[in-house]
Formats: structure tokens, sequence, C-alpha cells
């Protein structure tokens, strides 16, 4: 499993873990070293996290979001008293375009529109789960790989590697990167697969 964040200052990964841990050894670098550049990234996606790291390490962390407060929007309607009627299940009203024969067929089917709609997309995710998860580990070695090491050799070859589904070409053709980026990008790509 892949930790939550991971921080690297060049071709070396210094931290990973929750985001506490990999901010306070982030800044614990660039107070010794002021001119060291580090990338955050989001450890599932790729994505890189931007941090306010002015200050002392506490000042940084007090900045960091809270993982359990609640959106500031809902903490009023969860105090509210519940009336009678159906229970708020988390449901969001959102807009469906549809074509007309769509919709003729979603009238027709026992429960209505909505709970066939739900029925359809819990199939689908049901049946399209194991590829779902390869797609979105695809496209995290691949925005890592862009970021750490698109101007590496093998480059372009290793990422059409990674999307034709060649676990060993993959291997091969990133082989001689530095191993701190070949294993963090194996690990993206392959962390969900048992071969």
């Amino acid at each position: 499993m892949n930790p939550a964040y991971v921080a690297f200052e060049g071709e070396r990964r210094i931290a990973a873990g929750e985001l506490r841990d990999v901010v306070s050894a982030v800044k614990q670098r660039l107070d010794q070293r002021k001119d060291a550049t580090i990338l955050v990234f989001d450890g599932r996606t790729s994505a890189l996290v931007d941090v306010d790291l002015r200050g002392s390490i506490d000042d940084a962390l007090a900045r960091l979001p809270k993982a359990d407060a609640p959106v500031a929007d809902e903490a009023p309607a969860a105090a509210a008293p519940r009336g009678p009627g159906r229970p708020r299940l988390g449901v969001v009203a959102r807009e469906v375009t549809l074509l007309p024969r769509h919709w003729d067929w979603l009238a027709q089917q026992k429960g209505g529109a909505s709970v066939t709609i739900r029925k359809l997309i819990d199939d689908a995710r049901r049946n399209s789960g194991d590829k779902d998860r390869t797609r979105l580990a695809q496209d995290a070695a691949y925005r890592f790989m862009t970021i750490m090491a698109g101007n590496r050799p093998h480059y372009e070859e290793a990422i059409r590697a990674l999307f034709a589904h060649d676990r060993r070409r993959f291997a091969t053709l990133i082989a001689d990167w530095p191993a701190d980026i070949r294993d963090h990008a194996v690990k993206l790509a392959y962390s969900d697969h048992d071969d």
C-alpha cells in the first residue's frame, strides 16, 4: 500500500507517511538546507501538494487542514432537529443530461430514475473495479514519472510499457534510474497487483 504522502529532494525520497509527518521532515530539511528543492506528492494520485512552510514547524503544521474537521456548510445542518420524512442519506442532487429515449427507459423501471441509475452505477463499479484500480495506478505512476523522470533515459518508452501493461519491459527501461524514483514509480504502478 502506498503511503498517504511522499516527499522527494531531488532524486532522494526523504519522507513518507501522513501529511503532518512529511511536512515535519520537509520543514526540518529546509531549515538545515535553505537551497533544498523538495516536492511533496499525494501518495495515491501523485498530485503535487502545496504546503506553506513559512515560520516554525509548529506554524507550518498549524496551517495544515484538519483531517476530521467538519465542512463549514455541514455543521449547522447536522445540528438541526429532524422532522418527519425520509432520513438524510447523503444524497446530492445534481443535473443529469440524457436523451429522451433514456428518460423513457428510466421511467419504465421499477423504483424510478434515481434508483435505477444508482443500481447501474453500483453494478458498473463492481464489474470494473480492477480496471479502475489499474487505470488509477497507471495515471499516478505517469504523473509522478513525468515530474520526476521526464528527462531520464527511456522515459517515453517506459510510459508506453506502463500503459501497455508490459511490466517486465517497464522494469528494464527504468532499471538505471535513481533507486528512489525507480522504486516509487514501480510501487505506484503495481502496488495493487500480485504478479
